[in-house]
């Protein structure tokens, strides 16, 4: 007997695990909202969070399977969906209330982009080496977050 129901039991869980492995913690979030609310401090926290993605290869990967999983499974996708509007709509609830500049829209964009660049990291690690990748949140922080 299987511990999971279903292949969509498991998945799901799976997903889960792979958000929680991905969570920065207290103590980084902490350290955030001591930082100075500039353009810099965000440029700092996006490269944190893409080091700390790039870090955990193997979940990130998991993730983009489960997500091609889920353009099958109705179920899964639904908890997925669910699952990613929610960690977004927490990072633009933390971005807002901790003074970052920029707005909602910011945080959205900051996301659709990184996640692109993190997905050619992982998977063309040899298109961006690591100083290229720096540079390019950076100029992506620079480019879509608005001056204090």
């Amino acid at each position: 007997m299987t511990p999971f129901p279903s292949r969509d039991v498991l998945l799901t869980q799976v997903g889960g695990r792979v958000f929680e492995r991905l969570d920065p913690g207290s103590e980084a979030m902490g350290e955030s909202l001591a930082l100075p609310r500039t353009r810099e401090s965000v440029d700092r926290l996006m490269q944190e969070l893409v080091g700390r993605i790039t870090a955990f290869r193997s979940g990130y990967l998991a993730m983009m399977e489960l997500r091609l999983e889920a353009t099958r499974r109705p179920e899964l996708r639904a908890v997925l969906t669910e699952q990613i509007r929610a960690n977004l709509q927490d990072n633009i609830d933390f971005h807002l209330q901790s003074g970052m500049p920029g707005d909602a829209d910011t945080v959205v964009e900051l996301y659709l982009a990184l996640n692109w660049l993190i997905v050619e990291r992982l998977t063309l690690p040899d298109l961006f080496d690591q100083a290229r990748a720096e540079a390019l949140v950076t100029a992506l922080v620079h480019r879509i977050v608005p001056p204090e």
